[in-house]
């Protein structure tokens, strides 16, 4: 239990007024108090659900459904005290994310009635984390672009490392206020979500000092700032495109009066779209506006907000002068593409799909989704897609993020590891399979998924492993 949960007196007088009429505050008080349910999200860009729910019955967690999103289970068996699940050989391999159950609802009604393609742009203007920011690659599924960007340059690390373990390839990273969007990339983006950066009223279960620097300027502050991020939104993306806004906070003011804000801003250029149908038992937290205001206790989860909107007409954005600075990187001759992509099929049996192409920066081979061409001469951009090799005298060193992304599980040139050699691995050490020997590189599976690259020396397999990702104990 949470009981030193700090709740200002100010909060709840604000709340008291604010809550619909149907909910107590007394059961939000104490839903405040109680630790969160633990929750995941399934990565189906690496594993499908089904083989998931195999591997966790096999591993014997229970899990249940997390009713707004098909991806998403509560596990009602697993303590952080037995089993770390940052340290499963699960979750090291990506094919799954530790989310809180509610914050998997924006990204679900973000592509809710979309019907995606191979050009589809998609902007998270808040991503740090990742939680979501995986999310909608998982909906997109290796098509189209995703843009990812976070302000805090401290955060930026950690956003792009839950990428690459989920393997995510068809994307670009920014490290920008995010204001910039609708001046810099008018009418660029088919989505968008913009989860807010709020007060954090409802993270209070996963954190007992969400609150410690609340107070009624401060969330006006806030909303202020809120205010400015769904403008800048709303110019960014396309006519007919679709806009998510979300909070994990509770009161009006950053919620539903920022949404007003975007309607009473762009008038007839903007209309709701309603979540009554979102999912079974959404009726529980609809507002009259047909937004999600998500209280504590209605889900057993934490507080969320949700509105939805549908771009209908163009607006003109506010101009900027840009200065863009040398772009380090160029594209690959047609000769050394064919070079690159034929050696990579001949060593270890990976294809390069026709989504990406390959650019060089010094000795350095990336892999860019072609979609973020355009955008080159428009924005700067933190990273943009992935690592595939760096480039040496005798040919390419293959590097760890680029090949377990593109790998497809099936590739011949790989071996398979038990769990004992599986937890070796990820502590970074070499593996000496029983009677194996053999040269050059090597794709290195467990549990049926490309979990790494390695380089045999006699029948010692060389760990390849980046330093980032080795893990010193406690595993699986």
């Amino acid at each position: 239990m949470h009981q030193n949960v700090y709740i200002p007196d100010e909060f709840i007088e604000l709340i008291a007024q604010q809550m619909p009429t149907h909910l107590k505050l007394d059961e939000l008080l104490s839903a405040c108090r109680r630790p969160l349910k633990r929750s995941i999200r399934v990565n189906t860009l690496k594993i499908s659900v089904e083989q998931f729910v195999q591997q966790a019955n096999a591993m014997g967690w229970e899990l249940t459904p997390v009713p707004w999103c098909a991806e998403g289970f509560w596990l009602d068996n697993v303590d952080e005290s037995s089993t770390a699940l940052g340290n499963t050989s699960q979750h090291l391999a990506g094919l799954f994310y530790i989310q809180e159950a509610s914050s998997m609802v924006p990204v679900t009604a973000l592509f809710d009635g979309l019907e995606i393609n191979s050009a589809y742009r998609v902007l998270d203007m808040a991503a740090a984390p990742g939680s979501k920011t995986t999310q909608i690659a998982s909906h997109l599924g290796q098509q189209g672009l995703l843009v990812a960007n976070e302000y805090s340059a401290s955060r930026v690390k950690i956003l792009f490392g839950n990428l690459m373990r989920c393997g995510i390839g068809n994307m670009a990273m920014t490290n920008f206020d995010a204001r910039v969007f609708g001046s810099w990339l008018p009418e660029t983006f088919d989505a968008i979500l913009l989860d807010a950066p709020c007060s954090g009223e409802g993270s209070l279960r996963k954190d007992a000092d969400a609150m410690k620097n609340w107070s009624l300027s401060s969330i006006e502050e806030i909303a202020n700032t809120q205010k400015d991020l769904i403008e800048s939104a709303f110019h960014a993306l396309k006519p007919n495109g679709t806009l998510v806004y979300s909070t994990c906070t509770l009161n009006q003011q950053e919620n539903q009066q920022v949404a007003q804000h975007l309607l009473d801003t762009f008038g007839d250029c903007i209309e709701i779209e309603p979540l009554h149908d979102l999912f079974d038992g959404a009726n529980r937290s609809i507002t009259e506006q047909g937004y999600l205001h998500v209280y504590p206790q209605v889900y057993d989860s934490e507080g969320f907000f949700i509105a939805k909107f549908k771009k209908t007409g163009s607006v003109t954005a506010p101009s900027v002068k840009k200065r863009l600075g040398k772009f380090p990187f160029q594209p690959l001759s047609a000769k050394d593409c064919d070079d690159v992509t034929s050696t990579l099929t001949k060593t270890l049996g990976i294809e390069i799909p026709s989504r990406f192409s390959l650019w060089q920066r010094d000795n350095e081979v990336w892999l860019f989704p072609t979609l973020i061409e355009p955008l080159l001469d428009q924005m700067r951009f933190q990273r943009i897609g992935i690592k595939l090799a760096e480039t040496h005298k005798k040919g390419y060193r293959w590097q760890h993020q680029g090949i377990v992304a593109m790998s497809q599980h099936v590739e011949e040139n790989a071996i398979d590891l038990t769990i004992e050699e599986a937890r070796e691995w990820y502590m970074g050490r070499d593996i000496r399979p029983l009677n194996a020997s053999g040269k050059g590189e090597i794709l290195i599976r467990y549990d049926n998924v490309t979990i790494g690259l390695g380089k045999w020396v006699g029948n010692r397999i060389k760990n390849g492993l980046p330093r980032e990702m080795v893990r010193d104990n406690n595993l699986f």
